[in-house]
């Protein structure tokens, strides 16, 4: 085992933390550097906000990890260029390896005309907004009474639950590029909006699309049978009389201003289907509809952000590439590549969305992070031994430098304080569950963990802008 090791995890989501288990359990000293306050990542803040139980179950065992003695957190620490830590700067404290488990932070683009106006979101940045992420939470998402979004993948049925519950707009129309068949949600998501799915105009769009879904060779008939039945088996009742609404076959191509600068509809190329019945790619028919929205989100995918430091390309991070019967065939996919010098960044690896965007949802997060913590330790024990206080003065310098304004990182022993908070405020506000209490600003949360030490939150932890 590479005792005396020590390895610098940036990201505390699923990925990062289960990661971090296998690599504390093999006695490697850690330290996790979050950019947000609390832990969990997309398992505390993508999940939608009422799963109470699923979300409290993830956080016994997140609660665990971080509880280990060889488990250090450093939370509210951005990392990346001209942030609070660069990661070169990271690297040179005196870490063995980094492993970069962030998530997936920056956002696919469509590169749309009226991309920009007021009304129009990418569906993370609902996401956290509506888990009360800072600074999401802060910010107000105002997308009117109509509102399309464009993807039909879980994300779409996420933003879409929140418009019908939360906001009870008029309508939702999910726009996709390809038919009815290639629709990417998973069944069971459906028990948030099925109920509210106007059947009447579904049908109506399914005859639209009928002959570009037959022309290729598709039954629409048993689409519609196999859709249906998804949708009769997982209604349940419904708080709002929201639409939900389809259009299939239907490319954005700009998304158009009206007064004030606000979206005032979405235009769409018709598309038609080519190729491969089973998976058929959409082509630009030349027509062009407009669609009545007062509002637009984007539910396309992420990438990985690019201000992180690491070798980028694609909206991805470069990594070692495979090359079948060698040695570097566990590697590959997790050690970050250079490619101008053709060669592995020594120390570096990425896990979980940083590594492969948007792929999977905790449970494939947790494999993965697992599959790098196996690489990374291979990669430790080929180091030469370091000397008995090497892990401690490592950890040593990355607290010296971040003592003080600007970054008033957040300790495990600071996030139980937090969480006590939180408990006897949800106690006293009759809420479900504790979480429901947590506040929506980084600065609210340090005066919180201040108040329960019983001091007063330092003007810089105030005062410091959200990521």
């Amino acid at each position: 085992m590479p005792k005396g090791k020590v390895v610098a995890v940036v990201g505390a989501g699923p990925a990062g933390l289960y990661l971090s288990r296998k690599l504390a359990e093999a006695g490697v000293e850690v330290a996790i550097v979050n950019r947000d306050v609390k832990y969990g990542g997309l398992a505390e803040y993508g999940i939608y906000h009422d799963k109470y139980k699923m979300k409290e179950g993830l956080r016994k065992q997140f609660r665990a990890i971080l509880s280990r003695p060889n488990v250090h957190y450093f939370g509210n620490v951005r990392v990346g260029a001209d942030r609070d830590l660069a990661l070169e700067e990271l690297r040179a404290l005196g870490f063995d390896a980094v492993v970069v488990a962030a998530g997936a932070q920056g956002t696919k683009s469509l590169r749309l005309e009226g991309e920009d106006l007021a009304g129009v979101f990418h569906a993370k940045d609902i996401v956290y907004h509506y888990n009360r992420l800072p600074p999401y939470a802060e910010r107000p998402f105002d997308p009117g009474p109509r509102v399309a979004v464009i993807g039909v993948g879980n994300v779409f049925i996420d933003v879409a639950h929140w418009l019908v519950w939360d906001r009870k707009v008029e309508s939702v129309i999910a726009v996709a590029r390809r038919g009815p068949r290639e629709r990417k949600w998973t069944p069971i998501e459906l028990e948030a909006i099925a109920a509210n799915v106007d059947r009447d105009a579904l049908a109506r769009e399914l005859e639209r699309v009928r002959p570009a879904v037959e022309t290729i060779g598709q039954d629409l008939d048993h689409i519609r049978q196999d859709l249906l039945a998804e949708l009769d088996k997982w209604a349940q009742p419904t708080p709002s009389k929201t639409r939900v609404l389809f259009r299939f076959l239907s490319s954005p191509t700009r998304v158009i201003a009206g007064p004030e600068g606000r979206c005032a509809g979405l235009e769409v190329e018709e598309t038609e289907l080519a190729g491969d019945p089973e998976e058929p790619k959409a082509k630009g028919t030349g027509r062009k509809v407009v669609l009545d929205v007062t509002g637009v989100v984007f539910a396309v995918g992420d990438v990985a952000d690019p201000a992180l430091g690491l070798p980028y390309r694609g909206g991805k991070y470069v990594t070692q590439p495979h090359h079948p019967g060698t040695h570097h065939g566990d590697a590959a996919g997790y050690h970050v590549f250079d490619e101008k010098k053709d060669a592995p960044v020594q120390g570096v690896f990425v896990a979980g969305w940083s590594r492969v965007a948007s792929e999977g949802v905790v449970g494939k997060a947790k494999v993965d992070g697992e599959k790098c913590a196996n690489v990374v330790l291979g990669y430790l024990m080929s180091l030469s031994q370091r000397p008995d206080d090497h892990a401690s003065a490592a950890l040593a310098a990355l607290r010296q430098r971040l003592e003080g304004p600007p970054v008033p990182y957040v300790t495990w022993a600071d996030l139980q304080l937090l969480e006590a908070w939180e408990r006897e405020q949800a106690a006293a506000r009759g809420l479900a569950d504790h979480a429901e209490a947590k506040l929506g600003s980084t600065a609210e949360m340090l005066r919180a963990i201040a108040e329960r030490k019983g001091g007063a939150a330092t003007s810089a932890a105030a005062m410091r802008p959200s990521p």
